[in-house]
């Protein structure tokens, strides 16, 4: 329900509207209402001020999805696509970057936590007639060689039914697409 919508803002607004609350009712004299701008309002403003300084807000699409692609999506995506989807274009709280522990698996973070690969973008096409979530990344301190390295380990990872293919696409940038496998029907002994 809140992945679209930040909950740092949430616990920001209510908590200040309770401590505002709160002090007016001080002055007021009013004891009750003094005591939940107190109680609620001044710890609702720290977990939000908490979550602020913990946020990691969505992944933007680098361009929009055309209804036929999205058309695509809902007849072909993966749960692995459909989860790595919806996990990078929501806020999260606690992670370094998004899709960390997947690149921390696969050994693609540097001994400096600081140096991991960043996902600028993404995007959504089709690859020979299969769904592709094309995911976008700046990485100066993970060479291409190191993700190439590591591409059947991403297949196995990324598991069934998904190709995955690394492209370079500038100077410490590159893109890997998570392509659906079309299984063709066997064809029929005569």
């Amino acid at each position: 329900m809140f992945g679209k919508f930040p909950l740092s803002i949430l616990g920001l607004t209510l908590g200040s509207i309770l401590t505002i609350i709160g002090f007016i009712a001080y002055g007021m004299h009013n004891a009750t209402l003094n005591l939940v701008g107190f109680f609620y309002g001044i710890p609702l403003v720290l977990g939000g001020l908490a979550l602020k300084a913990s946020e990691l807000a969505p992944v933007p699409y680098s361009q929009p999805t055309p209804p036929a692609i999205v058309e695509l999506r809902e007849q072909q995506a993966t749960p692995t696509q459909t989860k790595i989807r919806k996990d990078i274009t929501r806020y999260c709280y606690g992670q370094q970057a998004h899709f960390d522990q997947a690149l921390e698996y696969l050994e693609l973070v540097p001994s400096d936590e600081d140096d991991i690969p960043i996902v600028t973008g993404l995007r959504e096409t089709e690859t020979d007639g299969a769904y592709t979530l094309i995911l976008e990344f700046d990485s100066p301190y993970v060479p291409l060689s190191a993700w190439q390295e590591k591409q059947t380990k991403m297949v196995k990872y990324f598991g069934p039914d998904i190709d995955v293919r690394i492209t370079p696409t500038g100077e410490d940038k590159l893109e890997v697409a998570f392509i659906k496998v079309l299984h063709t029907p066997a064809a029929n002994p005569v």
